[in-house]
C-alpha cells in the first residue's frame, strides 16, 4: 500500500513499541514487551508495526507457528493496536497492508483475537468489520463474563445472604506483596487436586510480572485464624480489573471464602470508579461447550455475558 510499511519487531524497537502502547486507544499493560516477552521462549514472536509515512500508528502482538500467524497465543486477548486518532478508513488501509506482508511472507493462514469491548471506553470494532469484508469468518466466540461496575450491583439475594454470615466468621482479606503463600498453598495443590492441572503462569513467572508491573498485578487473600484460605490475583488496567486467578482450599471452601473475597473485591473497585470487573471466560471441553455452574456462580455475584470473538482469514 502506498505510504503504509509494516516491519517485523525487532529488539531494537522495543522503546519505540512500549511508547506506542503508552498512548494507543485500546492498550493494556499486557502489550508492553516486558509482559510477552516473559515466556518468550514458548513462542516463535512475529509482532508487527505499522507505519504511515514512516509513522508508526499500529502495531499487531503475534506470533507464527509455521505458515499460521496468531493474535498473540501466549495472550488473553490481542488484536490491533493503534493509535487514539486513528480514523476507521485508515484500519482498512493497515488491513490491506498486513495482508499483503503476510502474502509476501508465505502466510497463510491468519488467527485473530479481538479484546473484549469493555477494555476500551472509546469504540474498537473497526477490524473485525473490515477483516470481515475481505473474507474472514468468525471461528469461535466465547462468553466473557463481566461487571458493569457503573451500574447498580446484582449479586445474588442468596449470595449476600451468605455474605452477611460469611462475615461472622472472623475472615480477613489482605492485599499482599507475595505471590507465594497464594501459589504454594492454595492455587497449585487446588488445581492439581481438582483438574489435575497447573496454572497457566508459574509461581516465579508471575512474581516476574509482579515486580515489572506492581500497579497492574495485585494479589488478595482471605485468612482464618492466621492460615490462607482463599485468594484472587487480579490484573488491573486503567478501567477494568479481571480476576486472572482465583482459589480456596477446602477449609475455605467450607466457609465460602472465595465469595466473601469477589464480594468485598467487586464494592472495592466499584467505589474506587473502575468500569469494569472482568470475570473471564467458563468454556469448557464438553457437549455445551461451557461450564454451567461455573456460569451460575458467576450471574449470582453479578455479571452479565459479553463476547469475546476469534476470527480466521485463509490468505491463499
Amino acid at each position: 500500500m502506498k505510504n503504509y510499511s509494516v516491519k517485523q519487531y525487532q529488539e531494537s524497537d522495543y522503546a519505540n513499541w512500549n511508547a506506542f502502547i503508552g498512548q494507543a486507544k485500546n492498550a493494556t499493560f499486557l502489550f508492553h514487551r516486558d509482559f510477552m516477552e516473559y515466556h518468550k521462549d514458548r513462542f516463535e514472536d512475529f509482532s508487527l508495526l505499522i507505519f504511515e509515512n514512516e509513522k508508526l500508528i499500529a502495531v499487531l502482538p503475534a506470533n507464527r507457528v509455521e505458515a499460521i500467524v496468531y493474535s498473540h497465543q501466549g495472550l488473553t486477548y490481542g488484536g490491533l493496536v493503534y493509535s487514539s486518532k486513528l480514523i476507521g478508513e485508515k484500519v482498512e488501509h493497515i488491513l490491506d497492508s498486513l495482508l499483503l506482508f503476510f502474502k509476501e511472507n508465505r502466510v497463510q493462514s491468519f488467527f485473530f483475537k479481538s479484546i473484549p469491548l469493555f477494555y476500551t471506553s472509546k469504540g474498537n470494532a473497526e477490524m473485525e468489520f473490515f477483516m470481515l469484508k475481505k473474507g474472514a469468518f468468525l471461528d469461535k466466540k466465547e462468553m466473557n463474563l463481566g461487571i458493569n461496575l457503573a451500574m447498580p450491583l446484582t449479586i445474588s439475594k442468596s449470595k449476600l445472604k451468605h455474605f452477611r454470615k460469611i462475615e461472622q466468621h472472623d475472615l480477613e482479606m489482605v492485599e499482599e506483596q507475595q505471590l507465594e503463600s497464594f501459589w504454594e498453598l492454595v492455587l497449585e495443590p487446588r488445581l492439581l487436586e481438582k483438574y489435575s492441572a497447573k496454572p497457566v503462569h508459574t509461581s516465579q513467572e508471575i512474581k516476574l510480572l509482579k515486580d515489572k508491573f506492581p500497579n497492574n498485578i495485585k494479589q488478595f487473600s482471605v485468612y482464618h485464624k492466621d492460615v490462607i484460605i482463599a485468594g484472587i490475583t487480579i490484573f488491573e488496567t486503567e478501567t477494568v480489573v479481571k480476576s486472572q486467578y482465583g482459589a480456596t482450599t477446602k477449609k475455605g471452601e467450607e466457609l465460602r471464602a472465595l465469595d466473601y473475597l469477589f464480594i468485598n473485591l467487586i464494592q472495592k473497585y466499584k467505589n474506587e470508579g473502575k468500569l469494569f470487573f472482568d470475570m473471564g471466560i467458563v468454556n469448557e471441553d464438553n457437549e455445551k461447550g461451557y461450564h454451567a455452574g461455573l456460569l451460575k456462580q458467576k450471574e449470582e455475584l453479578g455479571c452479565s455475558v459479553y463476547s469475546q470473538d476469534f476470527y480466521k482469514m485463509n490468505l491463499i
